[in-house]
């Protein structure tokens, strides 16, 4: 792989970057909020920012590379599965190095760890919304220089189109459904009450049978005759 491959590479994760760095920067006015010192807000920044924007960079790359499709999640998934926990590790350890101190990694590291692989999946969700919201109109302005960014705008083009037209049949369908149902009470005959009732139904279903509310049927005579 090239030098200019990797730049071309680089440039179409530049969304993911700014997700990951945006991450950081929510972690740290988090923090101010929590009552940390400023020096500690902005240690946090960039202890976790800089693994997320990494990250998201990476995830870029083999969105360029053609590893991952618009509207999939899976690998997202396993990436961040993998690489939150680990940026949530170097955040917890190394923000006091960052301030002159010593490391302090979490007392249980693999509970820790484990958690953050649960918070992960969130993380993950919002990503990946984020990614396919912001990355399309980042590819326009640089696929005129760019192969990879015109490839992957190519690909979200074409996933755009089939979104449309699922959603365009899946709307005549349902109009279809609503035409028929309009026909079908506005036709001659059609109760305007709703359906009968279903034993008048099978009455009318079932030969040599009528209903009791008929003006030949011998019980209603029999009730209606007087003594």
């Amino acid at each position: 792989m090239t030098i200019r491959r990797i730049r071309e590479l680089a440039e179409v994760g530049v969304p993911g970057a700014a997700i990951g760095i945006i991450a950081g920067v929510v972690v740290g006015v988090m923090s101010l909020l929590a009552g940390f010192p400023v020096g500690w807000a902005i240690a946090g920044v960039l202890t976790l920012g800089v693994p997320l924007a990494v990250l998201g960079m990476a995830y870029g790359a083999l969105v360029g590379l053609g590893y991952v499709r618009p509207g999939t999640f899976a690998l997202a998934a396993l990436l961040w599965l993998v690489g939150f926990p680990l940026s949530r590790l170097a955040h917890e350890t190394f923000t006091p190095v960052v301030l002159g101190g010593q490391p302090t990694p979490p007392d249980d590291i693999l509970t820790f760890l484990a958690f953050q692989g649960l918070v992960s999946m969130g993380f993950a969700v919002g990503f990946v919304w984020m990614f396919e919201r912001i990355t399309p109109p980042w590819l326009v302005n640089i696929k005129d220089h760019n192969p990879a960014a015109e490839q992957v705008y190519a690909r979200y083009a074409q996933y755009a189109a089939v979104v449309w037209e699922t959603r365009e049949r899946r709307r005549a369908r349902r109009s279809v459904r609503l035409a028929d149902r309009h026909a079908t009470a506005d036709a001659p005959g059609a109760s305007p009450d709703g359906p009968r009732d279903p034993a008048s139904r099978r009455s009318r279903a079932i030969p040599g049978t009528r209903s009791a509310a008929a003006p030949g049927c011998p019980a209603r005579r029999a009730l209606t005759a007087r003594p």
